[in-house]
């Protein structure tokens, strides 16, 4: 059995979207089980087995339990966090500390969400999983703490580090743009952030390929899953700056005849735009050791992006 944290989100949603599509047996909370308590953690654990054993061992007498944890609960209002560090610590860091023994104590394994903000941008290449990490602000110093944390606590984990994640069901980034170039003339975007968009339908599909390979007894080596426990970082391919981002918002927007209007996209920077925390200005993740451990072609970000923008449940907010 797979059980979802928060699962309203965007990542959320999608990942449970994603194991229904498959046929995959799972649990999916978000506020009703509040992570950040340990013990309601517990409880919620304890009652369910408890309930599933007495419903199912008549016939089998197998015991219910969770062998899959996904956390993709998160504090990520990277600006509110400066100001609000005790919430973005509470779920960031206790949460992550929580969920990670539950896991360890009921033997399931953990996939946590993580972020490029665990680094401090100062790069010229792609990050791969062993570098190590200087976040800059509170979101990120607490999504790097929630790593430790699960690090501390248990072995079997896989930290999924992404960047710059869109999809359905949520405002983001590019929905907000497909917004303001409906409704403006003139909008202007930061130019000296370079990152790589991630959408979210491809991270659930990888999330989920980590669990079929993982649980698929024929791809064990030694009793150990194929794909080793560790750090991976997955985003879609390819790395473009938020300017370079929207501009091609706006053309798929254009071509697929979702908006109409003209809207002017200028460059700024991040001093001129007025941002009030320090983001990294490249925080290119590495995919290499994620394409090679799932044996998977990552798609570029230009194709995601398409796909996303012509599907017929993208909604332009009002």
């Amino acid at each position: 059995m797979i059980w979802v944290i928060g699962s309203t989100g965007m990542l959320g949603a999608e990942v449970c979207r994603v194991l229904e599509k498959n046929k995959m047996r799972f649990v999916a909370t978000s506020s009703d089980v509040d992570a950040r308590d340990y013990k309601v953690l517990k409880d919620f654990v304890s009652k369910w087995e408890t309930e599933n054993y007495l419903s199912t061992h008549k016939s089998d007498g197998a015991r219910a339990k969770f062998d899959w944890i996904i956390n993709c609960s998160a504090y990520t209002a990277v600006e509110k966090a400066e100001s609000e560090n005790e919430a973005a610590y509470a779920l960031n860091v206790d949460a992550a500390r929580n969920i990670a023994r539950v896991a360890r104590n009921c033997n399931a394994k953990l996939i946590h969400i993580s972020t490029d903000y665990v680094f401090d941008g100062k790069a010229s290449t792609p990050y791969t999983e062993d570098v190590a990490k200087s976040p800059l602000g509170v979101y990120g110093k607490t999504k790097s703490l929630g790593e430790d944390e699960i690090q501390k606590a248990m072995t079997q984990y896989f930290i999924i580090r992404t960047s710059w994640l869109y999809g359905f069901r949520r405002p983001n980034f590019v929905t907000t743009m497909a917004r303001l170039m409906r409704d403006k003339s003139e909008i202007k975007v930061v130019s000296d952030q370079i990152g790589s968009p991630t959408f979210s339908v491809d991270l659930a599909e990888a999330i989920l390929k980590i669990i079929k390979i993982s649980d698929n007894a024929k791809a064990c080596i030694f009793g150990k899953p194929s794909v080793p426990y560790g750090i991976y970082n997955f985003t879609n391919l390819g790395e473009t700056s938020w300017y370079d981002f929207a501009l091609e918002i706006q053309r798929l927007l254009k071509k697929y005849g979702r908006i109409k209007n003209e809207c002017n996209v200028l460059p700024c920077t991040t001093q001129e735009y007025g941002a009030k925390v320090e983001r990294p200005a490249y925080s290119v993740l590495s995919k290499e050791k994620t394409a090679a451990a799932l044996k998977m072609k990552i798609p570029k970000w230009q194709d995601s992006l398409k796909k996303f923008i012509k599907d017929k449940e993208f909604q332009i907010p009002q």
